[in-house]
């Protein structure tokens, strides 16, 4: 019984020990974007083979709050019963969609689409992609609409609109809500430097797409921000110089059958960096 009771006594004074460890624990601390005038997002196009509800699952698991609202999530000829109900649901994950895109236009009657989308989806930015034609049009319905149109870069891929140096060089001279979504993997496959970039044109860029890549090429490939070619704490400084304001969006395009550990990856890394190099 003596022996018994003394093993008793060690399981009580162990499960005491436990709980009082337990108890003790801190928690989890706040993101380090919290503290950044920036803010951190996802592309909704990183889940083009996910639903909207695995996404938001992605997205609060991940702890990430700002959502770009791609179309096969919520359509362009959603009712206004439909865009109702998908605010419903990304607010019951504590998301916020902040803009709609990329979104590709190729005639007028495509440009007063979406921006009739955005008016009624509620967000304030497009991430679109026109053709180089239609720029005069679409600067007209940035003043009817009061919008910041970002136009995404796409690096070698496509025959328009390939770093920043193009489309700065194609909207200098249009309404000031004429800009760009920076894509930063896409700008250093075509050669250029998205840190540079960034403080050169940091007054037209309104959206952000983080990703790194593994050349300066067309044959470079979209890899986990912090295993290629980027200098992203470089990146993480210079938002910080220019102090932008908006989404830095990753854009995770790896393994897109199954991107999830790539997210984690991914976000883990630039928030460590963001840790790393705060002053």
């Amino acid at each position: 019984m003596k022996s018994l009771s003394k093993v008793l006594i060690f399981l009580l004074l162990a499960f005491q020990i436990i709980s009082v460890q337990a108890q003790n624990r801190p928690d989890p601390q706040p993101a380090p974007d919290t503290y950044e005038s920036f803010k951190l997002g996802i592309a909704g196009y990183t889940f083009a083979k996910f639903d909207l509800e695995k996404t938001l699952e992605t997205l609060q698991r991940t702890d990430v709050h700002y959502l770009c609202i791609k179309n096969f999530h919520l359509p362009l000829t959603s009712s206004d019963d439909e865009i109702k109900a998908f605010h419903a649901l990304i607010k019951s994950a504590d998301v916020t969609g902040y803009a709609v895109g990329p979104l590709y236009m190729n005639t007028k009657e495509e440009v007063d689409q979406v921006f009739a989308y955005a008016k009624r989806v509620g967000v304030k930015t497009i991430v679109g992609v026109p053709t180089y034609d239609l720029l005069p049009y679409v600067n007209e319905k940035v003043a009817e609409f009061d919008m910041n149109y970002a136009i995404h870069l796409h690096g070698p891929d496509i025959d328009k609109f390939p770093d920043a140096d193009d489309v700065w060089e194609n909207v200098k001279d249009l309404d000031p809500r004429m800009g760009m979504c920076l894509d930063i993997g896409h700008d250093r496959r075509n050669g250029k430097d998205p840190v540079a970039d960034l403080k050169k044109y940091h007054t037209r860029v309104f959206d952000i797409h983080l990703k790194d890549v593994t050349g300066s090429s067309k044959h470079g490939y979209s890899v986990e921000v912090g295993r290629g070619i980027l200098d992203i704490p470089a990146f993480v400084k210079m938002l910080r110089e220019v102090n932008y304001t908006g989404v830095v969006s990753l854009e995770h395009e790896r393994n897109m059958n199954d991107p999830f550990m790539g997210i984690a990856e991914s976000i883990g890394y630039f928030r460590g960096v963001i840790a790393a190099t705060r002053k």
